[in-house]
């Protein structure tokens, strides 16, 4: 694997700021920032990366390329629950093993957001339409999920609301904010782009940096948590990414997806909700213990794909595309 390419990776500035965030956490800094501004730059990015893929995506237009790719993520996010619920049942019960496999099923949008700044550093181009496979992975994993809960805990007294369930996974802030700027970056196209373009743009990078600072910090509190995980679970949380990225750019090399989507795709497959499941879990399923699956998304998985995974993932689609 070319080191190099990690060497950018963690010399980007967004980088090295989560480093920073960490190291506050590490040596006991009063490093702190205020609740309503991470939660006011996540729903910017969402907005900023949802509106640009709109955008992107009417300009490319509903091409069989589009809709193979659209599907794939739909059967991954659904697919990937059924097979690491398995796995953590070796270890653990139905309902963390169905929370974590839930989570791990659907996504990161912040991973997928670093993933693309780090393919545009490198001058690799990338297809709008990508966003809106980050949209329709969010959701199907919860209800895998769940309906995992149901199965293998028959006959014990659960009072599931299925109304309750499907508005948490489809019209919770994040899913429903990236598809609506997905919508109207779709209905203003060229137009609306020039109009936002310094907001959506100009900001970006300067956001998402800032993001990845209070990211650094959530992630270093969370580490703690990892300590009652026990090791079989932070395996678990290096290898299983590595494994649905590894399985996404098979997928990705069999519909002769470009570089920089393979790589976006791979990214997606690898990365582990830590907002939108752990909400629908702690309403659906409270039996479950929710640092199990908050941490080792948060503190191990993120932390690996951002730093390691994104540049393993494109050593291995250089190799399969050569």
């Amino acid at each position: 694997m070319d080191v190099s390419l990690i060497i950018s990776n963690i010399l980007n500035p967004p980088i090295l700021f989560f480093f920073l965030g960490m190291t506050a956490v590490l040596v006991k800094s009063d490093l702190e920032i205020p609740a309503p501004i991470p939660k006011l730059f996540s729903l910017y990015l969402l907005f900023a990366i949802g509106f640009k893929g709109g955008v992107e995506l009417i300009k490319s237009g509903i091409t069989q390329e589009v809709v193979l790719t659209l599907l794939a993520a739909v059967i991954m996010a659904c697919v990937v629950p059924l097979y690491t619920f398995f796995i953590l049942r070796l270890k653990l019960d139905t309902y963390d093993a169905a929370a974590i496999a839930a989570t791990y099923g659907s996504i990161s949008a912040v991973t997928f957001i670093t993933a693309s700044a780090f393919l545009s550093e490198l001058g690799i181009d990338f297809d709008g339409y990508m966003v809106a496979a980050l949209a329709l992975m969010e959701s199907p994993a919860i209800i895998v999920g769940l309906i995992l809960v149901n199965l293998f805990t028959v006959g014990e007294d659960r009072d599931f609301v299925w109304s309750e369930v499907l508005k948490e996974a489809f019209l919770n802030s994040s899913v429903f904010l990236l598809v609506g700027s997905l919508l109207i970056g779709m209905l203003t196209g060229e137009h609306g782009w020039q109009v936002l373009e310094p907001f959506t743009q100009g900001l970006f990078y300067g956001v998402l940096t800032f993001f990845l600072l209070d990211m650094g910090l959530v992630a270093a509190r969370r580490i703690k948590d990892l300590q009652k995980t026990g090791l079989f679970l932070i395996l678990f949380a290096i290898l299983i990414p590595i494994l649905n990225a590894g399985v996404g750019l098979l997928i990705a090399r069999f519909i002769y997806m470009p570089r920089g989507d393979a790589l976006l795709f791979s990214v997606l497959c690898a990365s582990a909700s830590y907002i939108a499941v752990p909400a629908a879990m702690r309403l659906t399923v409270p039996e479950a213990n929710p640092s199990l699956y908050v941490s080792t998304a948060l503190a191990v998985t993120f932390p690996f794909n951002i730093i390691v995974g994104i540049p393993l993932y494109l050593y291995g689609i250089n190799l399969l595309w050569r």
